[in-house]
């Protein structure tokens, strides 16, 4: 079984660290953290990672013992700019947060990566701290994409790790030219495992996507060591806050992305092996109203 921490929660400060409270187990002790944020672009959350969630959950990992944190990020602009427009530099360094460019790497520190029955063409470049990371904790936004890829959660999240135009790679221009764009997702995510994910669900894009979209509040914060298995809680949760066509006409362990990660063996292969949990009677509540939709699909 997969577990999934769900807090139903309208303060992101008090989500995210009820979340990490609950995880049952501590990944992170003593270990040096890359953290991957939501940062393709400065807009406002769910656009982009709320700057409160970002430190809650900064400050919850060294609460749980970690031995640094850097943040690392590849962006759709310049990262650096990004950042800056979320004013983001100075609260990094009042947490003692170092930080990680991918837009500055050199090129030997871009990895290339050929997954056999993979649709890249030829392969794809990963960012090396990514592949070497002892510990890789990912946050991502509950929304939907209408650029291709339906949705964008946690799968859809580490498309920031891989080697973009500004890099001198055509990989973005495949990815989103391509009709298997959904399929080029998951597999994207086979050289890595986040040691945690975490969910800022306050508020959703119900339509439209990634940067802006039609708003929804879900009022949740999810958790897990699986990625499927949380993206597929995330679907559930925008079927019931009622959504695209693409979402809500096709089961959520149909989505091109689930499918193929399971496939991959990426995570849970369906809603049986999935485990809801939450710390208190509004939570639960909302882990069985979730948990029903991803049982009817």
């Amino acid at each position: 079984m997969s577990r999934v921490i769900l807090v139903k929660s309208e303060n992101r400060a008090q989500g995210v660290a009820a979340c990490l409270t609950n995880l049952g187990r501590n990944p992170v002790k003593g270990q040096a953290v890359l953290l991957k944020p939501n940062l393709n672009t400065a807009d406002p959350c769910p656009g982009s990672s709320h700057n409160d969630t970002l430190k809650a959950l900064i400050q919850g990992l060294w609460g749980l013992g970690a031995a640094s944190i850097t943040l690392g990020e590849r962006s759709w602009q310049s990262t650096r700019q990004v950042m800056e427009q979320k004013g983001l530099p100075p609260l990094l360094d009042e947490l003692g947060v170092g930080v990680i460019v991918f837009d500055e790497l050199p090129e030997r520190d871009w990895v290339l990566v050929n997954p056999p029955y993979s649709h890249w063409p030829e392969g794809f470049r990963v960012a090396r701290p990514v592949l070497e990371s002892p510990c890789l904790v990912s946050t991502c936004c509950l929304k939907t994409h209408q650029y291709g890829g339906v949705f964008t959660l946690s799968l859809k999240l580490h498309v920031g790790v891989v080697a973009g135009a500004r890099q001198g790679h055509p990989y973005m221009r495949q990815l989103h030219d391509s009709p298997h764009q959904r399929l080029m997702i998951a597999e994207l995510n086979q050289p890595f495992k986040p040691a945690l994910v975490l969910m800022d669900g306050l508020e959703a894009f119900v339509e439209g996507g990634p940067m802006t979209g039609k708003r929804a509040r879900a009022g949740v914060f999810l958790a897990s060591e699986d990625r499927v298995a949380l993206d597929a809680v995330g679907v559930a949760a925008l079927k019931g806050l009622g959504s695209t066509p693409e979402i809500m006409d096709r089961p959520v362990f149909a989505q091109e992305q689930i499918s193929r990660a399971v496939e991959l063996g990426l995570g849970a292969a369906g809603p049986d092996q999935v485990e809801m949990w939450g710390p208190d009677q509004a939570s639960r509540d909302k882990a069985a109203e979730l948990a029903a939709i991803l049982a009817r699909g």
